[in-house]
C-alpha cells in the first residue's frame, strides 16, 4: 500500500513554492541519528519507501526507524502526446515537499556506523543531497 493521505479535501493541487528553508522538522527529534536534506524538490512516495526499505535491511530490523516526511501533496500528468486545453492530467503521484533543512529519516538504538551506513544507502535512493546528523551536534 503507497504512502498517501487517507482523504483530502481537493483532489488535485497546485505546483505550489519550494522557496526558502525548512522552519521546522528541522532537527533530530525522535532518534539518535538523522538524515537531513541540504538540497530542495520533491519525494515522492515510492522514493520514502524505497529509503524505508534500504534502512531497514541495513539495519536488519533492529533499532528503530521514524520517518519524518509524508507525502501529502498530489502530483498530476496528462498521457504523451495529449493536446492542450483538455483540463488537468490525473493524480500519478504523492510527494512530500523538500526544503534543505528538513528531516527526513531518524534512526536509534544502534550504533552511529551502523546507523551512518543504513542512511548512506538511502541517501541513493533520492535525488537530492544529503547529510548525516546526530542528535545534539550542530554544523
Amino acid at each position: 500500500m503507497p504512502l498517501m493521505p487517507k482523504r483530502v479535501k481537493f483532489r488535485k493541487t497546485q505546483r505550489g513554492n519550494r522557496g526558502g528553508n525548512a522552519q521546522r522538522g528541522n532537527t533530530v527529534s525522535f532518534g539518535d541519528f538523522g538524515l537531513q536534506c541540504l538540497g530542495r524538490g520533491w519525494m515522492t512516495n515510492r522514493q520514502i519507501e524505497a529509503c524505508r526499505v534500504a534502512i531497514n535491511r541495513q539495519l536488519k530490523r533492529k533499532g528503530k526507524v521514524w520517518i519524518r516526511v509524508f507525502p501529502h501533496k498530489s502530483i498530476t500528468g496528462r498521457p504523451p502526446e495529449t493536446r492542450m486545453g483538455k483540463g488537468k492530467g490525473a493524480v500519478e503521484a504523492w510527494v512530500a515537499v523538500i526544503r534543505p533543512g528538513t528531516m527526513l529519516f531518524e534512526v536509534a538504538g544502534v550504533s552511529e556506523t551502523a546507523a551512518k551506513e543504513a542512511l548512506r544507502l538511502a541517501s541513493y535512493k533520492l535525488g537530492v543531497p544529503t547529510r548525516f546528523v546526530v542528535r545534539g551536534k550542530h554544523g
